[in-house]
């Protein structure tokens, strides 16, 4: 008798389970229920976690009411009315056991250990702005995870055209940009830009984004030049209100984090006067993270247990200040002052003089995460001759306190090499 050709094997069919409410059995506790768990529980499925043990995460969902957990090794029947069921444990024959139960049951089961015994596989899947991305192909799971992540990666940075079609309700979005480097504005930020009619924008913001806009995309400088030029916030007011009334979608590109410092509250306020909807997206407040690019971290344990971010703006002596500076001077944390270039030698004096050591370690950020980021280190006595001697100039981020010294110590930052 002629041998009998291998028939192709089939393709699995797609199609999105809709769980909420309805019953699914998870077989194993382990590191394969730990990352497929939190999608069945957003799903709103009704968990039963059968396994003698769990992972410390798993554990976790269960004693918060994520799941319901049995403590013990699965038992025939455990698959009664399920209508989903993920065998993910170490036993082979308990696998095959229950694998042979959802088959009897007719009941969709995906088998970590073994594929081709499953009715169901799980794809690799992602989530842009109410769109999942589910990805299969065949059994190399490699290739879907990575297939996945360029079509969410293009979804989010809308380098992947995928247009909303409906009609777009005009706006603005105040979106925080970070410290400077293009790679450390959100993921929302980065979409947002992308889809952006009119991008008004600070001079501190990730400048190289502005190149990736479409040609059509009108950008406004809004750059505010220290002692120097800049557009008086009341016209940035009146250019967001007057786009987002045109129709436009207005995207109002900010440095570090719009509510810190940057004045975001009030151009918040004049949107919600005007009655143009607006949405805020937090960005990576440079406080925090130009410090941490050069490797001072701003608390450290059993040095610091505490750190204040204080605007520098306005001399500690200014009848304008709303910053007590003894009251910091008596603190031992550390301080971040922002915008504070020119006035750092009479915060060092008036830190000094209310009781902070003059040794203190200060170090001074300038440009931060950008290539032309430099750090300079002074202490409290010597900040305001070094700031002359070494020509910073703002933006800059100081840091003052003894993690400082800690990061000199163990930095190894790629731009500064210690």
């Amino acid at each position: 008798m002629a041998e009998q050709a291998h028939a192709p094997e089939h393709p699995a069919y797609p199609v999105g389970l809709r769980l909420s409410g309805r019953r699914v059995v998870v077989i194993g506790g382990g590191q394969v229920a730990q990352r497929r768990l939190p999608a069945l529980i957003a799903a709103g499925a009704d968990i039963l976690l059968v396994s003698p043990s769990a992972t410390p995460s798993v554990e976790a969902m269960a004693a918060s009411g994520e799941i319901r957990w049995e403590q013990r090794r699965y038992a025939d029947g455990d698959l009664a009315d399920a209508w989903y069921v993920l065998i993910a444990t170490a036993d082979a024959e308990a696998n095959a056991q229950a694998s042979a139960e959802a088959e009897r049951t007719r009941t969709w089961c995906v088998r970590s250990d073994d594929a081709g015994a499953a009715t169901a596989w799980t794809p690799a899947t992602g989530r842009s702005e109410g769109v999942t991305v589910a990805v299969l192909t065949g059994r190399d799971p490699r290739r879907s995870a990575a297939v996945r992540d360029a079509i969410v990666e293009g979804l989010r940075d809308g380098t992947l055209a995928a247009p909303h079609h409906r009609t777009r309700t005009p706006g603005v979005a105040l979106v925080g940009g970070g410290p400077g480097d293009p790679d450390l504005i959100t993921v929302r930020g980065r979409r947002l830009l992308a889809e952006a009619d009119v991008v008004i924008a600070d001079r501190l913001g990730p400048r190289d984004l502005l190149d990736e806009l479409p040609p059509h995309v009108e950008v406004i400088d809004a750059a505010k030049i220290p002692y120097g030029r800049y557009m008086a916030q009341e016209a940035i007011n009146n250019a967001l209100i007057e786009h987002a009334k045109a129709g436009k979608a207005v995207v109002r590109l900010k440095g570090g984090d719009p509510f810190v410092f940057g004045r975001g509250m009030e151009e918040a306020e004049a949107l919600a006067q005007a009655g143009i909807p607006c949405t805020v997206v937090p960005g990576i407040s440079s406080s925090i993270s130009v410090p941490g690019a050069v490797g001072i971290p701003v608390t450290h344990r059993g040095v610091a247990h505490e750190f204040t971010v204080v605007s520098g703006h306005v001399a500690p002596d200014d009848d304008r200040s709303l910053v007590d500076w003894p009251a910091l001077a008596r603190l031992r944390g550390t301080l971040v002052v922002l915008m504070g270039v020119d006035k750092i030698g009479a915060i060092a004096q008036t830190l000094t003089a209310n009781g902070r050591d003059p040794h203190t370690p200060v170090a001074l950020i300038q440009e931060g995460t950008t290539a032309a980021e430099r750090r300079v280190d002074a202490t409290l006595a010597t900040v305001a001759e070094t700031v002359v001697a070494e020509d910073v100039r703002p933006p800059a981020v100081i840091v003052i306190g003894e993690v400082v010294a800690v990061g000199r110590r163990h930095a190894q930052h790629p731009r500064n090499p210690q």
